[in-house]
């Protein structure tokens, strides 16, 4: 039998992406409740499993796993019943991979960019290039649809539901047709709608 998860959560913050992940995917798990404003990120207890003091982290049997990217892809494997992730041979496999990546290789960035109001490095050195043209790549993606990987539902457009919510409600991205489209997928399902409403 499949251990518990645990998930150190703190609210609000990325780490509610990783609770609703859990949800779609019916797995056991125990929340670990951290108060960011309160820096229990930061203290020693923390700093021991994750170095980084960052949300989400999750252990399961025994492994230790951060990063939001890096959680979603092990979970979803983990927890092959719920079917979020194609299998290793599997032709939809790689562009899976890729469109989950592209989340924090790519838009996190330029998000940041976007939200500092800063300019993005050289198209040379940056792995990204630029806040427009990443948002064209994504659009580019959802336009098919209607999910990432045509009508196959997977972890990844959980994952960009998710991103595409908080971010259009900051007005860091524009809620485009496509997008748009995309967020009324995402809200539709009964684990988002379980969730707590964003303030």
């Amino acid at each position: 039998m499949t251990d518990r998860v645990t998930l150190w959560h703190g609210e609000p913050s990325r780490s509610s992406m990783t609770k609703l992940l859990l949800d779609e995917l019916g797995a056991p798990y125990d929340v670990v409740p951290l108060d960011l404003k309160a820096g229990d990120q930061l203290k020693p207890e923390f700093l021991a499993i994750n170095p980084m003091g960052k949300v989400p982290t999750i252990r399961h049997n025994g492994a230790i796993v951060a990063e939001t990217v890096a959680i979603f892809i092990y979970l979803a494997d983990a927890f092959p019943q719920a079917r979020l992730a194609p299998a290793i041979g599997d032709p939809d496999r790689g562009p899976y991979l890729r469109w989950l990546v592209f989340y924090g290789a790519c838009f996190e960035p330029a998000i940041m960019d976007r939200f500092l109001k800063r300019e993005p490095a050289q198209r040379a050195t940056s792995p990204y290039a630029d806040y427009d043209t990443t948002i064209a790549a994504l659009r580019a993606a959802l336009t098919p649809g209607p999910y990432i990987l045509g009508d196959r539902f997977s972890a990844a457009d959980l994952l960009w539901g998710a991103a595409l919510d908080w971010t259009t409600r900051f007005g860091l991205v524009e809620t485009t047709p496509e997008i748009a489209a995309c967020l009324a997928r995402h809200r539709a399902r009964p684990a988002v709608r379980a969730q707590p409403a964003a303030s």
